[in-house]
């Protein structure tokens, strides 16, 4: 069996690592697990966000997706809306799904707060909390002893399933995006370690810069990066310097952030990214990233469209430039609950936060895994890159970045092509990227990678590659294929498309033009060589196809009527529409299928259950500014229309459910919105299809 480069369970076999409670420390490069240096891939999935008695079947698909450690934030607003109400209940029972994780083998970072953003009200902040007269995050004594409160609360859930204690939770953040003095942090630290808290290492986000630095050690900074930003308040295509996520840079490199936080939150800010050092005095912190961007939200004013190539090329540029832990947010999106009060998503006119209009349900993210644990295509893409990491970040871990391309590249520079070598002693690996959002790159011809003294053979690296070439690696002197794993004494590559596969062996023999002939034949003694495809589900379970999804039976019931005045707001982008406006929607009426009316006691029995396999996803394909479903007058889902389907799992229906109603706001001439190109945008509404799929 071979020495496990995770934090879990050996993907193939299944068989337990056994590695809660194992002592764990940390040092300039990794993080180092009973001894043995790990490059863990952590994946953000907020569990208030996704309903109860689908925690163990979502945990286990990121786990098959790579993913070795789950991040998760605590929402303040979710557990104690009401104050001095705290509810534990339902998909609020963080306790129950720390125990899904513990059966699932994964270990946990609590993201605790009190403030976490999350594109939720006030960033988690009750209401009723601005209403005491005390800075908000701050030392401010009553302030603080709200949070005292907090923490206790969140730590009667955490108790006995702490890493001490053989429990999953291994580490803990505190607050999200600040950028005061570092007393503070260390003040929520304080509080945590006196009612109970005593995990393995904790952490912070190290972006934006402190006014005063935490002691060395206290916390492990983590950064970030995005392809996009819904936050950004132009609605221009491409806005922001997220381009620079796709360069090669020494140390932390940020692109575009969020702007200045509200002062009533403190005066903090809430950008994704922020530029600090890894140092603090003379030492160093490993480079660690808590939020590269699995996907992206849409707000009201801005909606993205994210490609699986942005999530990848970031992730494989950032393990280039010396990450040995890659953080994704989100990996798995959710739903938002519903509040008492308020609805829980942040909104404009809110007291903190109130940065955008975000949809009231929906936080899909387009994320790895989505909403309704959909797969959008980056979550196979990525599985490889997680594979490698498993199976070779011992190898990795301590291996020093070198950039051999310009690290000031401007947006769509294509005179150099990106790379950059990872290298320790006589071996390396050999990072490529040809890739930028929005670029056209072009084909880079006759290129010679080099490292260790190791040339490559001449070749092109093709419009939009992305990959990682061995020098020195488990008998492999050089090759033009990517190395993707290792078990029970096989090795695994993967073809590059457009690469012609040469194998040159430290044996002396070269294996030359090298077609893949899958994971069962080798293509030389233990040498596997797989197309991408096969990489990407290499050791998964075989599924059957789930096809294409079946007609939905639908009639619209009412013309849109007038056109709503699209303002804006405190944050001076567009205003979603009030509930008011929604009265002028267009009206669809969906009817439900037999089979997914009796989902709701799917759970209970085998044959509901292969019905909810069958008929699960509602898919609808529309035009129009956003739109909203309804089940027996209650909103259940809403979208903002980006050139996507809009989704909603019909296994959640209340039941007896027979009919939806569907809600559609027409898109407006010169609105005040980004829309990607993939959407349409002429004016109007339309409903081109609405399908039946399979749950996922």
């Amino acid at each position: 069996m071979i020495l496990l480069a995770c934090l879990l369970l050996t993907i193939e076999t299944g068989i337990l690592a056994a590695i809660f409670g194992k002592p764990v420390t940390w040092d300039k490069y990794s993080l180092i697990i009973d001894g043995q240096r790990v490059c863990p891939v952590m994946g953000e999935v907020h569990y208030s966000r996704i309903p109860a008695d689908e925690w163990q079947r979502e945990v286990k698909k990121m786990k098959d997706g790579g993913v070795t450690i789950v991040a998760t934030y605590v929402f303040w607003n979710h557990i104690e809306e009401e104050e001095g109400i705290f509810r534990w209940d339902g998909q609020r029972s963080l306790r129950r799904f720390l125990e899904v994780c513990r059966e699932q083998q994964m270990p946990v970072v609590l993201r605790l707060g009190p403030f976490c953003h999350g594109e939720v009200r006030n960033g988690g902040i009750p209401d009723w909390a601005f209403d005491k007269g005390c800075r908000l995050r701050s030392q401010d004594a009553a302030f603080l002893d709200m949070t005292e409160k907090l923490y206790r609360q969140i730590f009667t859930q955490v108790q006995g399933l702490q890493w001490k204690d053989g429990g999953p939770v291994v580490a803990a953040q505190f607050d999200n995006e600040y950028r005061g003095s570092g007393d503070y942090l260390m003040a929520l630290k304080r509080i945590a370690l006196r009612v109970g808290f005593d995990l393995p290492f904790y952490t912070r986000t190290g972006w934006p810069e402190l006014t005063k630095p935490v002691p060395f050690g206290e916390m492990l900074p983590l950064y970030g990066d995005y392809a996009d930003g819904f936050w950004e308040k132009s609605t221009a295509e491409g806005a922001g310097s997220y381009y620079k996520a796709f360069n090669f840079k020494q140390g932390v490199r940020p692109a575009t952030g969020m702007g200045a936080a509200p002062a009533a939150t403190g005066g903090s800010a809430s950008p994704r990214q922020g530029e600090e050092a890894t140092t603090e005095g003379t030492a160093a912190y490993p480079y660690f990233t808590c939020e590269l961007g699995g996907g992206m939200a849409t707000a009201y004013h801005r909606r993205p469209y994210i490609y699986p190539e942005d999530a990848y090329s970031m992730a494989l540029v950032k393990l280039g430039s010396g990450s040995n832990l890659l953080g994704y947010y989100m990996y798995h999106g959710g739903t938002n609950p519903e509040g008492r009060q308020h609805t829980l998503n942040e909104v404009q006119t809110s007291p903190g936060t109130a940065n955008n209009d975000m949809p009231v349900c929906t936080y899909d993210f387009q994320a790895p895994l989505g909403e309704f644990g959909q797969t959008y295509p980056q979550y196979y893409m990525l599985r490889p890159l997680h594979l490698f990491m498993h199976d070779y970040g011992e190898l990795l871990a301590p291996m020093e970045a070198s950039f051999r391309s310009p690290q000031d590249l401007k947006q769509g520079q294509d005179d150099a092509l990106r790379w950059a070598v990872r290298e320790k002693g006589n071996s390396a690996f050999i990072f490529v990227n040809n890739y930028e959002r929005f670029a056209s790159l072009t084909a880079k011809k006759g290129v010679q990678l080099a490292a260790c003294g190791v040339s490559l053979p001449r070749i092109t690296i093709p419009a939009g590659c992305v990959a990682i070439f061995p020098v020195n690696i488990d008998g492999i002197r050089f090759a033009t294929a990517q190395l993707v794993a290792r078990r029970e004494g096989k090795t695994y590559m993967m073809q590059v498309e457009g690469i012609p596969t040469t194998i040159a062996l430290t044996n002396g023999k070269t294996l030359k033009n090298v077609k893949p002939k899958g994971k069962d034949t080798p293509i030389y003694n233990n040498i596997y060589l797989l197309t991408q495809q096969d990489a990407e589900h290499l050791f998964l379970e075989e599924t059957t196809e789930e096809g294409t999804g079946v007609a939905a039976t639908w009639s619209k019931v009412k013309d849109a009527g007038a056109l709503r005045k699209i303002v804006k707001g405190k944050a001076k982008v567009a205003e979603a529409p009030s509930e008011s406006d929604w009265e002028q929607a267009a009206v669809y009426r969906i009817t439900v299928p037999k089979e997914a009316a009796t989902l709701q006691d799917a759970a209970q029995h085998d044959a509901a259950e292969a019905a909810a396999q069958q008929k699960g996803l509602l898919s609808i394909t529309y035009r129009g500014d956003c739109a909203r479903l309804y089940a027996n007058g209650r909103l259940v889902a809403d979208n903002f229309y980006y050139g996507r389907p809009f989704l909603y799992g019909l296994w959640r229906l209340p039941e007896g459910t027979t009919e939806l109603e569907l809600r559609i706001l027409p898109l407006q001439p010169q609105a005040p919105v980004y829309l990607p190109r993939e959407a349409e945008k002429a004016p109007g509404e339309s409903v081109s299809a609405i399908q039946l799929l399979p749950r996922p």
